[in-house]
């Protein structure tokens, strides 16, 4: 449980490349709650403002680079010890195909870190494994 920022996120393909999603110096934030909540905000460092300060006024290319630099969703969580998983419910998510879904994840802890890893899935019609490194905030 808790709050945690995010040290890391990269996609590892079979031959070992590695792949920066959202950069290299990507900004993000999970928390858990008590209740069984999650919310996962991950975004680009580096996306373009847009010319305009109204939040309904972004051009077509404005709205995508916004957009391909975030993902986030919310729902419920539940853990399961034995098999080292999380799995989020999704409730909503600005990937509208994730509403709905169970997203699960391989977790570690090390120390204040927590270590999150899909099995693999499909980015860009190729298959990685994603891995997001947490720190825990103080």
């Amino acid at each position: 449980m808790g709050t945690w920022n995010l040290v890391s996120f990269e996609a590892r393909r079979s031959d070992g490349q590695v792949i920066y999603p959202l950069g290299r110096s990507v900004v993000g934030v999970i928390n858990y709650d008590a209740r069984g909540n999650v919310s996962v905000q991950l975004m680009r460092s580096d996306r373009p403002s847009f010319a305009s300060s109204d939040l309904q006024k972004g051009t077509a290319d404005e709205i995508r680079a916004a957009f391909e630099g975030l993902l986030t969703y919310f729902g419920t969580y539940d853990v399961d010890e034995e098999q080292g998983t999380v799995t989020h419910h999704v409730r909503h998510s600005s990937f509208p195909n994730w509403e709905g879904s169970d997203q699960i994840r391989l977790f570690e802890f090390s120390g204040d870190r927590l270590t999150l890893r899909t099995r693999p899935t499909q980015m860009g019609g190729i298959p990685v494994i994603l891995l997001l490194i947490w720190e825990r905030m103080a």
